[in-house]
């Protein structure tokens, strides 16, 4: 995984971050279609557990299993909260300690660079499915995207991580290739 050290999260954290001002109050309990069960405040939720999570995973403090995510738990100061996060999560990346050794993600001990590439494939894949929600647009840098992909066909066998396989098609756009190789429908 010698290219894994190279990741660079900031553009997948400024995209996510982005989304937030489009965000109107009325869609916080709109339905969130790729991630069933879950409406645009609990993934809100999701994105400001995740960042909090995997800013510890880089700093090696990890802090154990995180609470499920929900709507209920959401800081009424998320439009403040979750850009700070994520901005803090780009930045304890862009640190190359943070990808040497091992760390921990949501209670696994896993290899430093494993959890970055989770870390910024959450942030792809879950910052499209809150742009979808919110009827946003959302775009991913090449080198993000190519990272991903190569995740998800590392991992797309690992029972219960993604959900059913959506046939794209080779010539599909590769963050396409991504969200169908994830289970989800880039199409809609």
């Amino acid at each position: 995984m010698d290219t894994v050290t190279t990741l660079d999260l900031a553009p997948a954290a400024r995209r996510v971050a982005a989304l937030l001002p489009g965000i109107r109050p009325e869609q916080l309990g709109d339905p969130v279609a790729s991630c069933p069960g879950f409406d645009v405040a609990t993934l809100l939720d999701h994105l400001v557990t995740l960042t909090a999570a995997f800013t510890h995973s880089a700093r090696k403090t990890p802090r154990g299993v995180p609470a499920p995510a929900s709507a209920a738990h959401l800081d009424p100061d998320w439009r403040t909260e979750l850009p700070d996060r994520l901005a803090e999560l780009a930045a304890a990346w862009a640190e190359p300690q943070a990808w040497e050794g091992g760390s921990s993600a949501g209670g696994l001990d896993l290899p430093a660079a494993e959890v970055g590439l989770i870390a910024l494939n959450e942030l792809v894949v879950h910052g499209w499915d809150l742009a979808r929600a919110t009827h946003q647009r959302f775009s991913v840098d090449g080198p993000s995207a190519h990272a991903c992909l190569r995740f998800a066909e590392r991992f797309q066998e690992v029972p219960g991580l993604f959900g059913p396989r959506v046939e794209v098609g080779e010539g599909a756009p590769l963050l396409h290739r991504v969200l169908g190789l994830e289970g989800r429908d880039p199409r809609i």
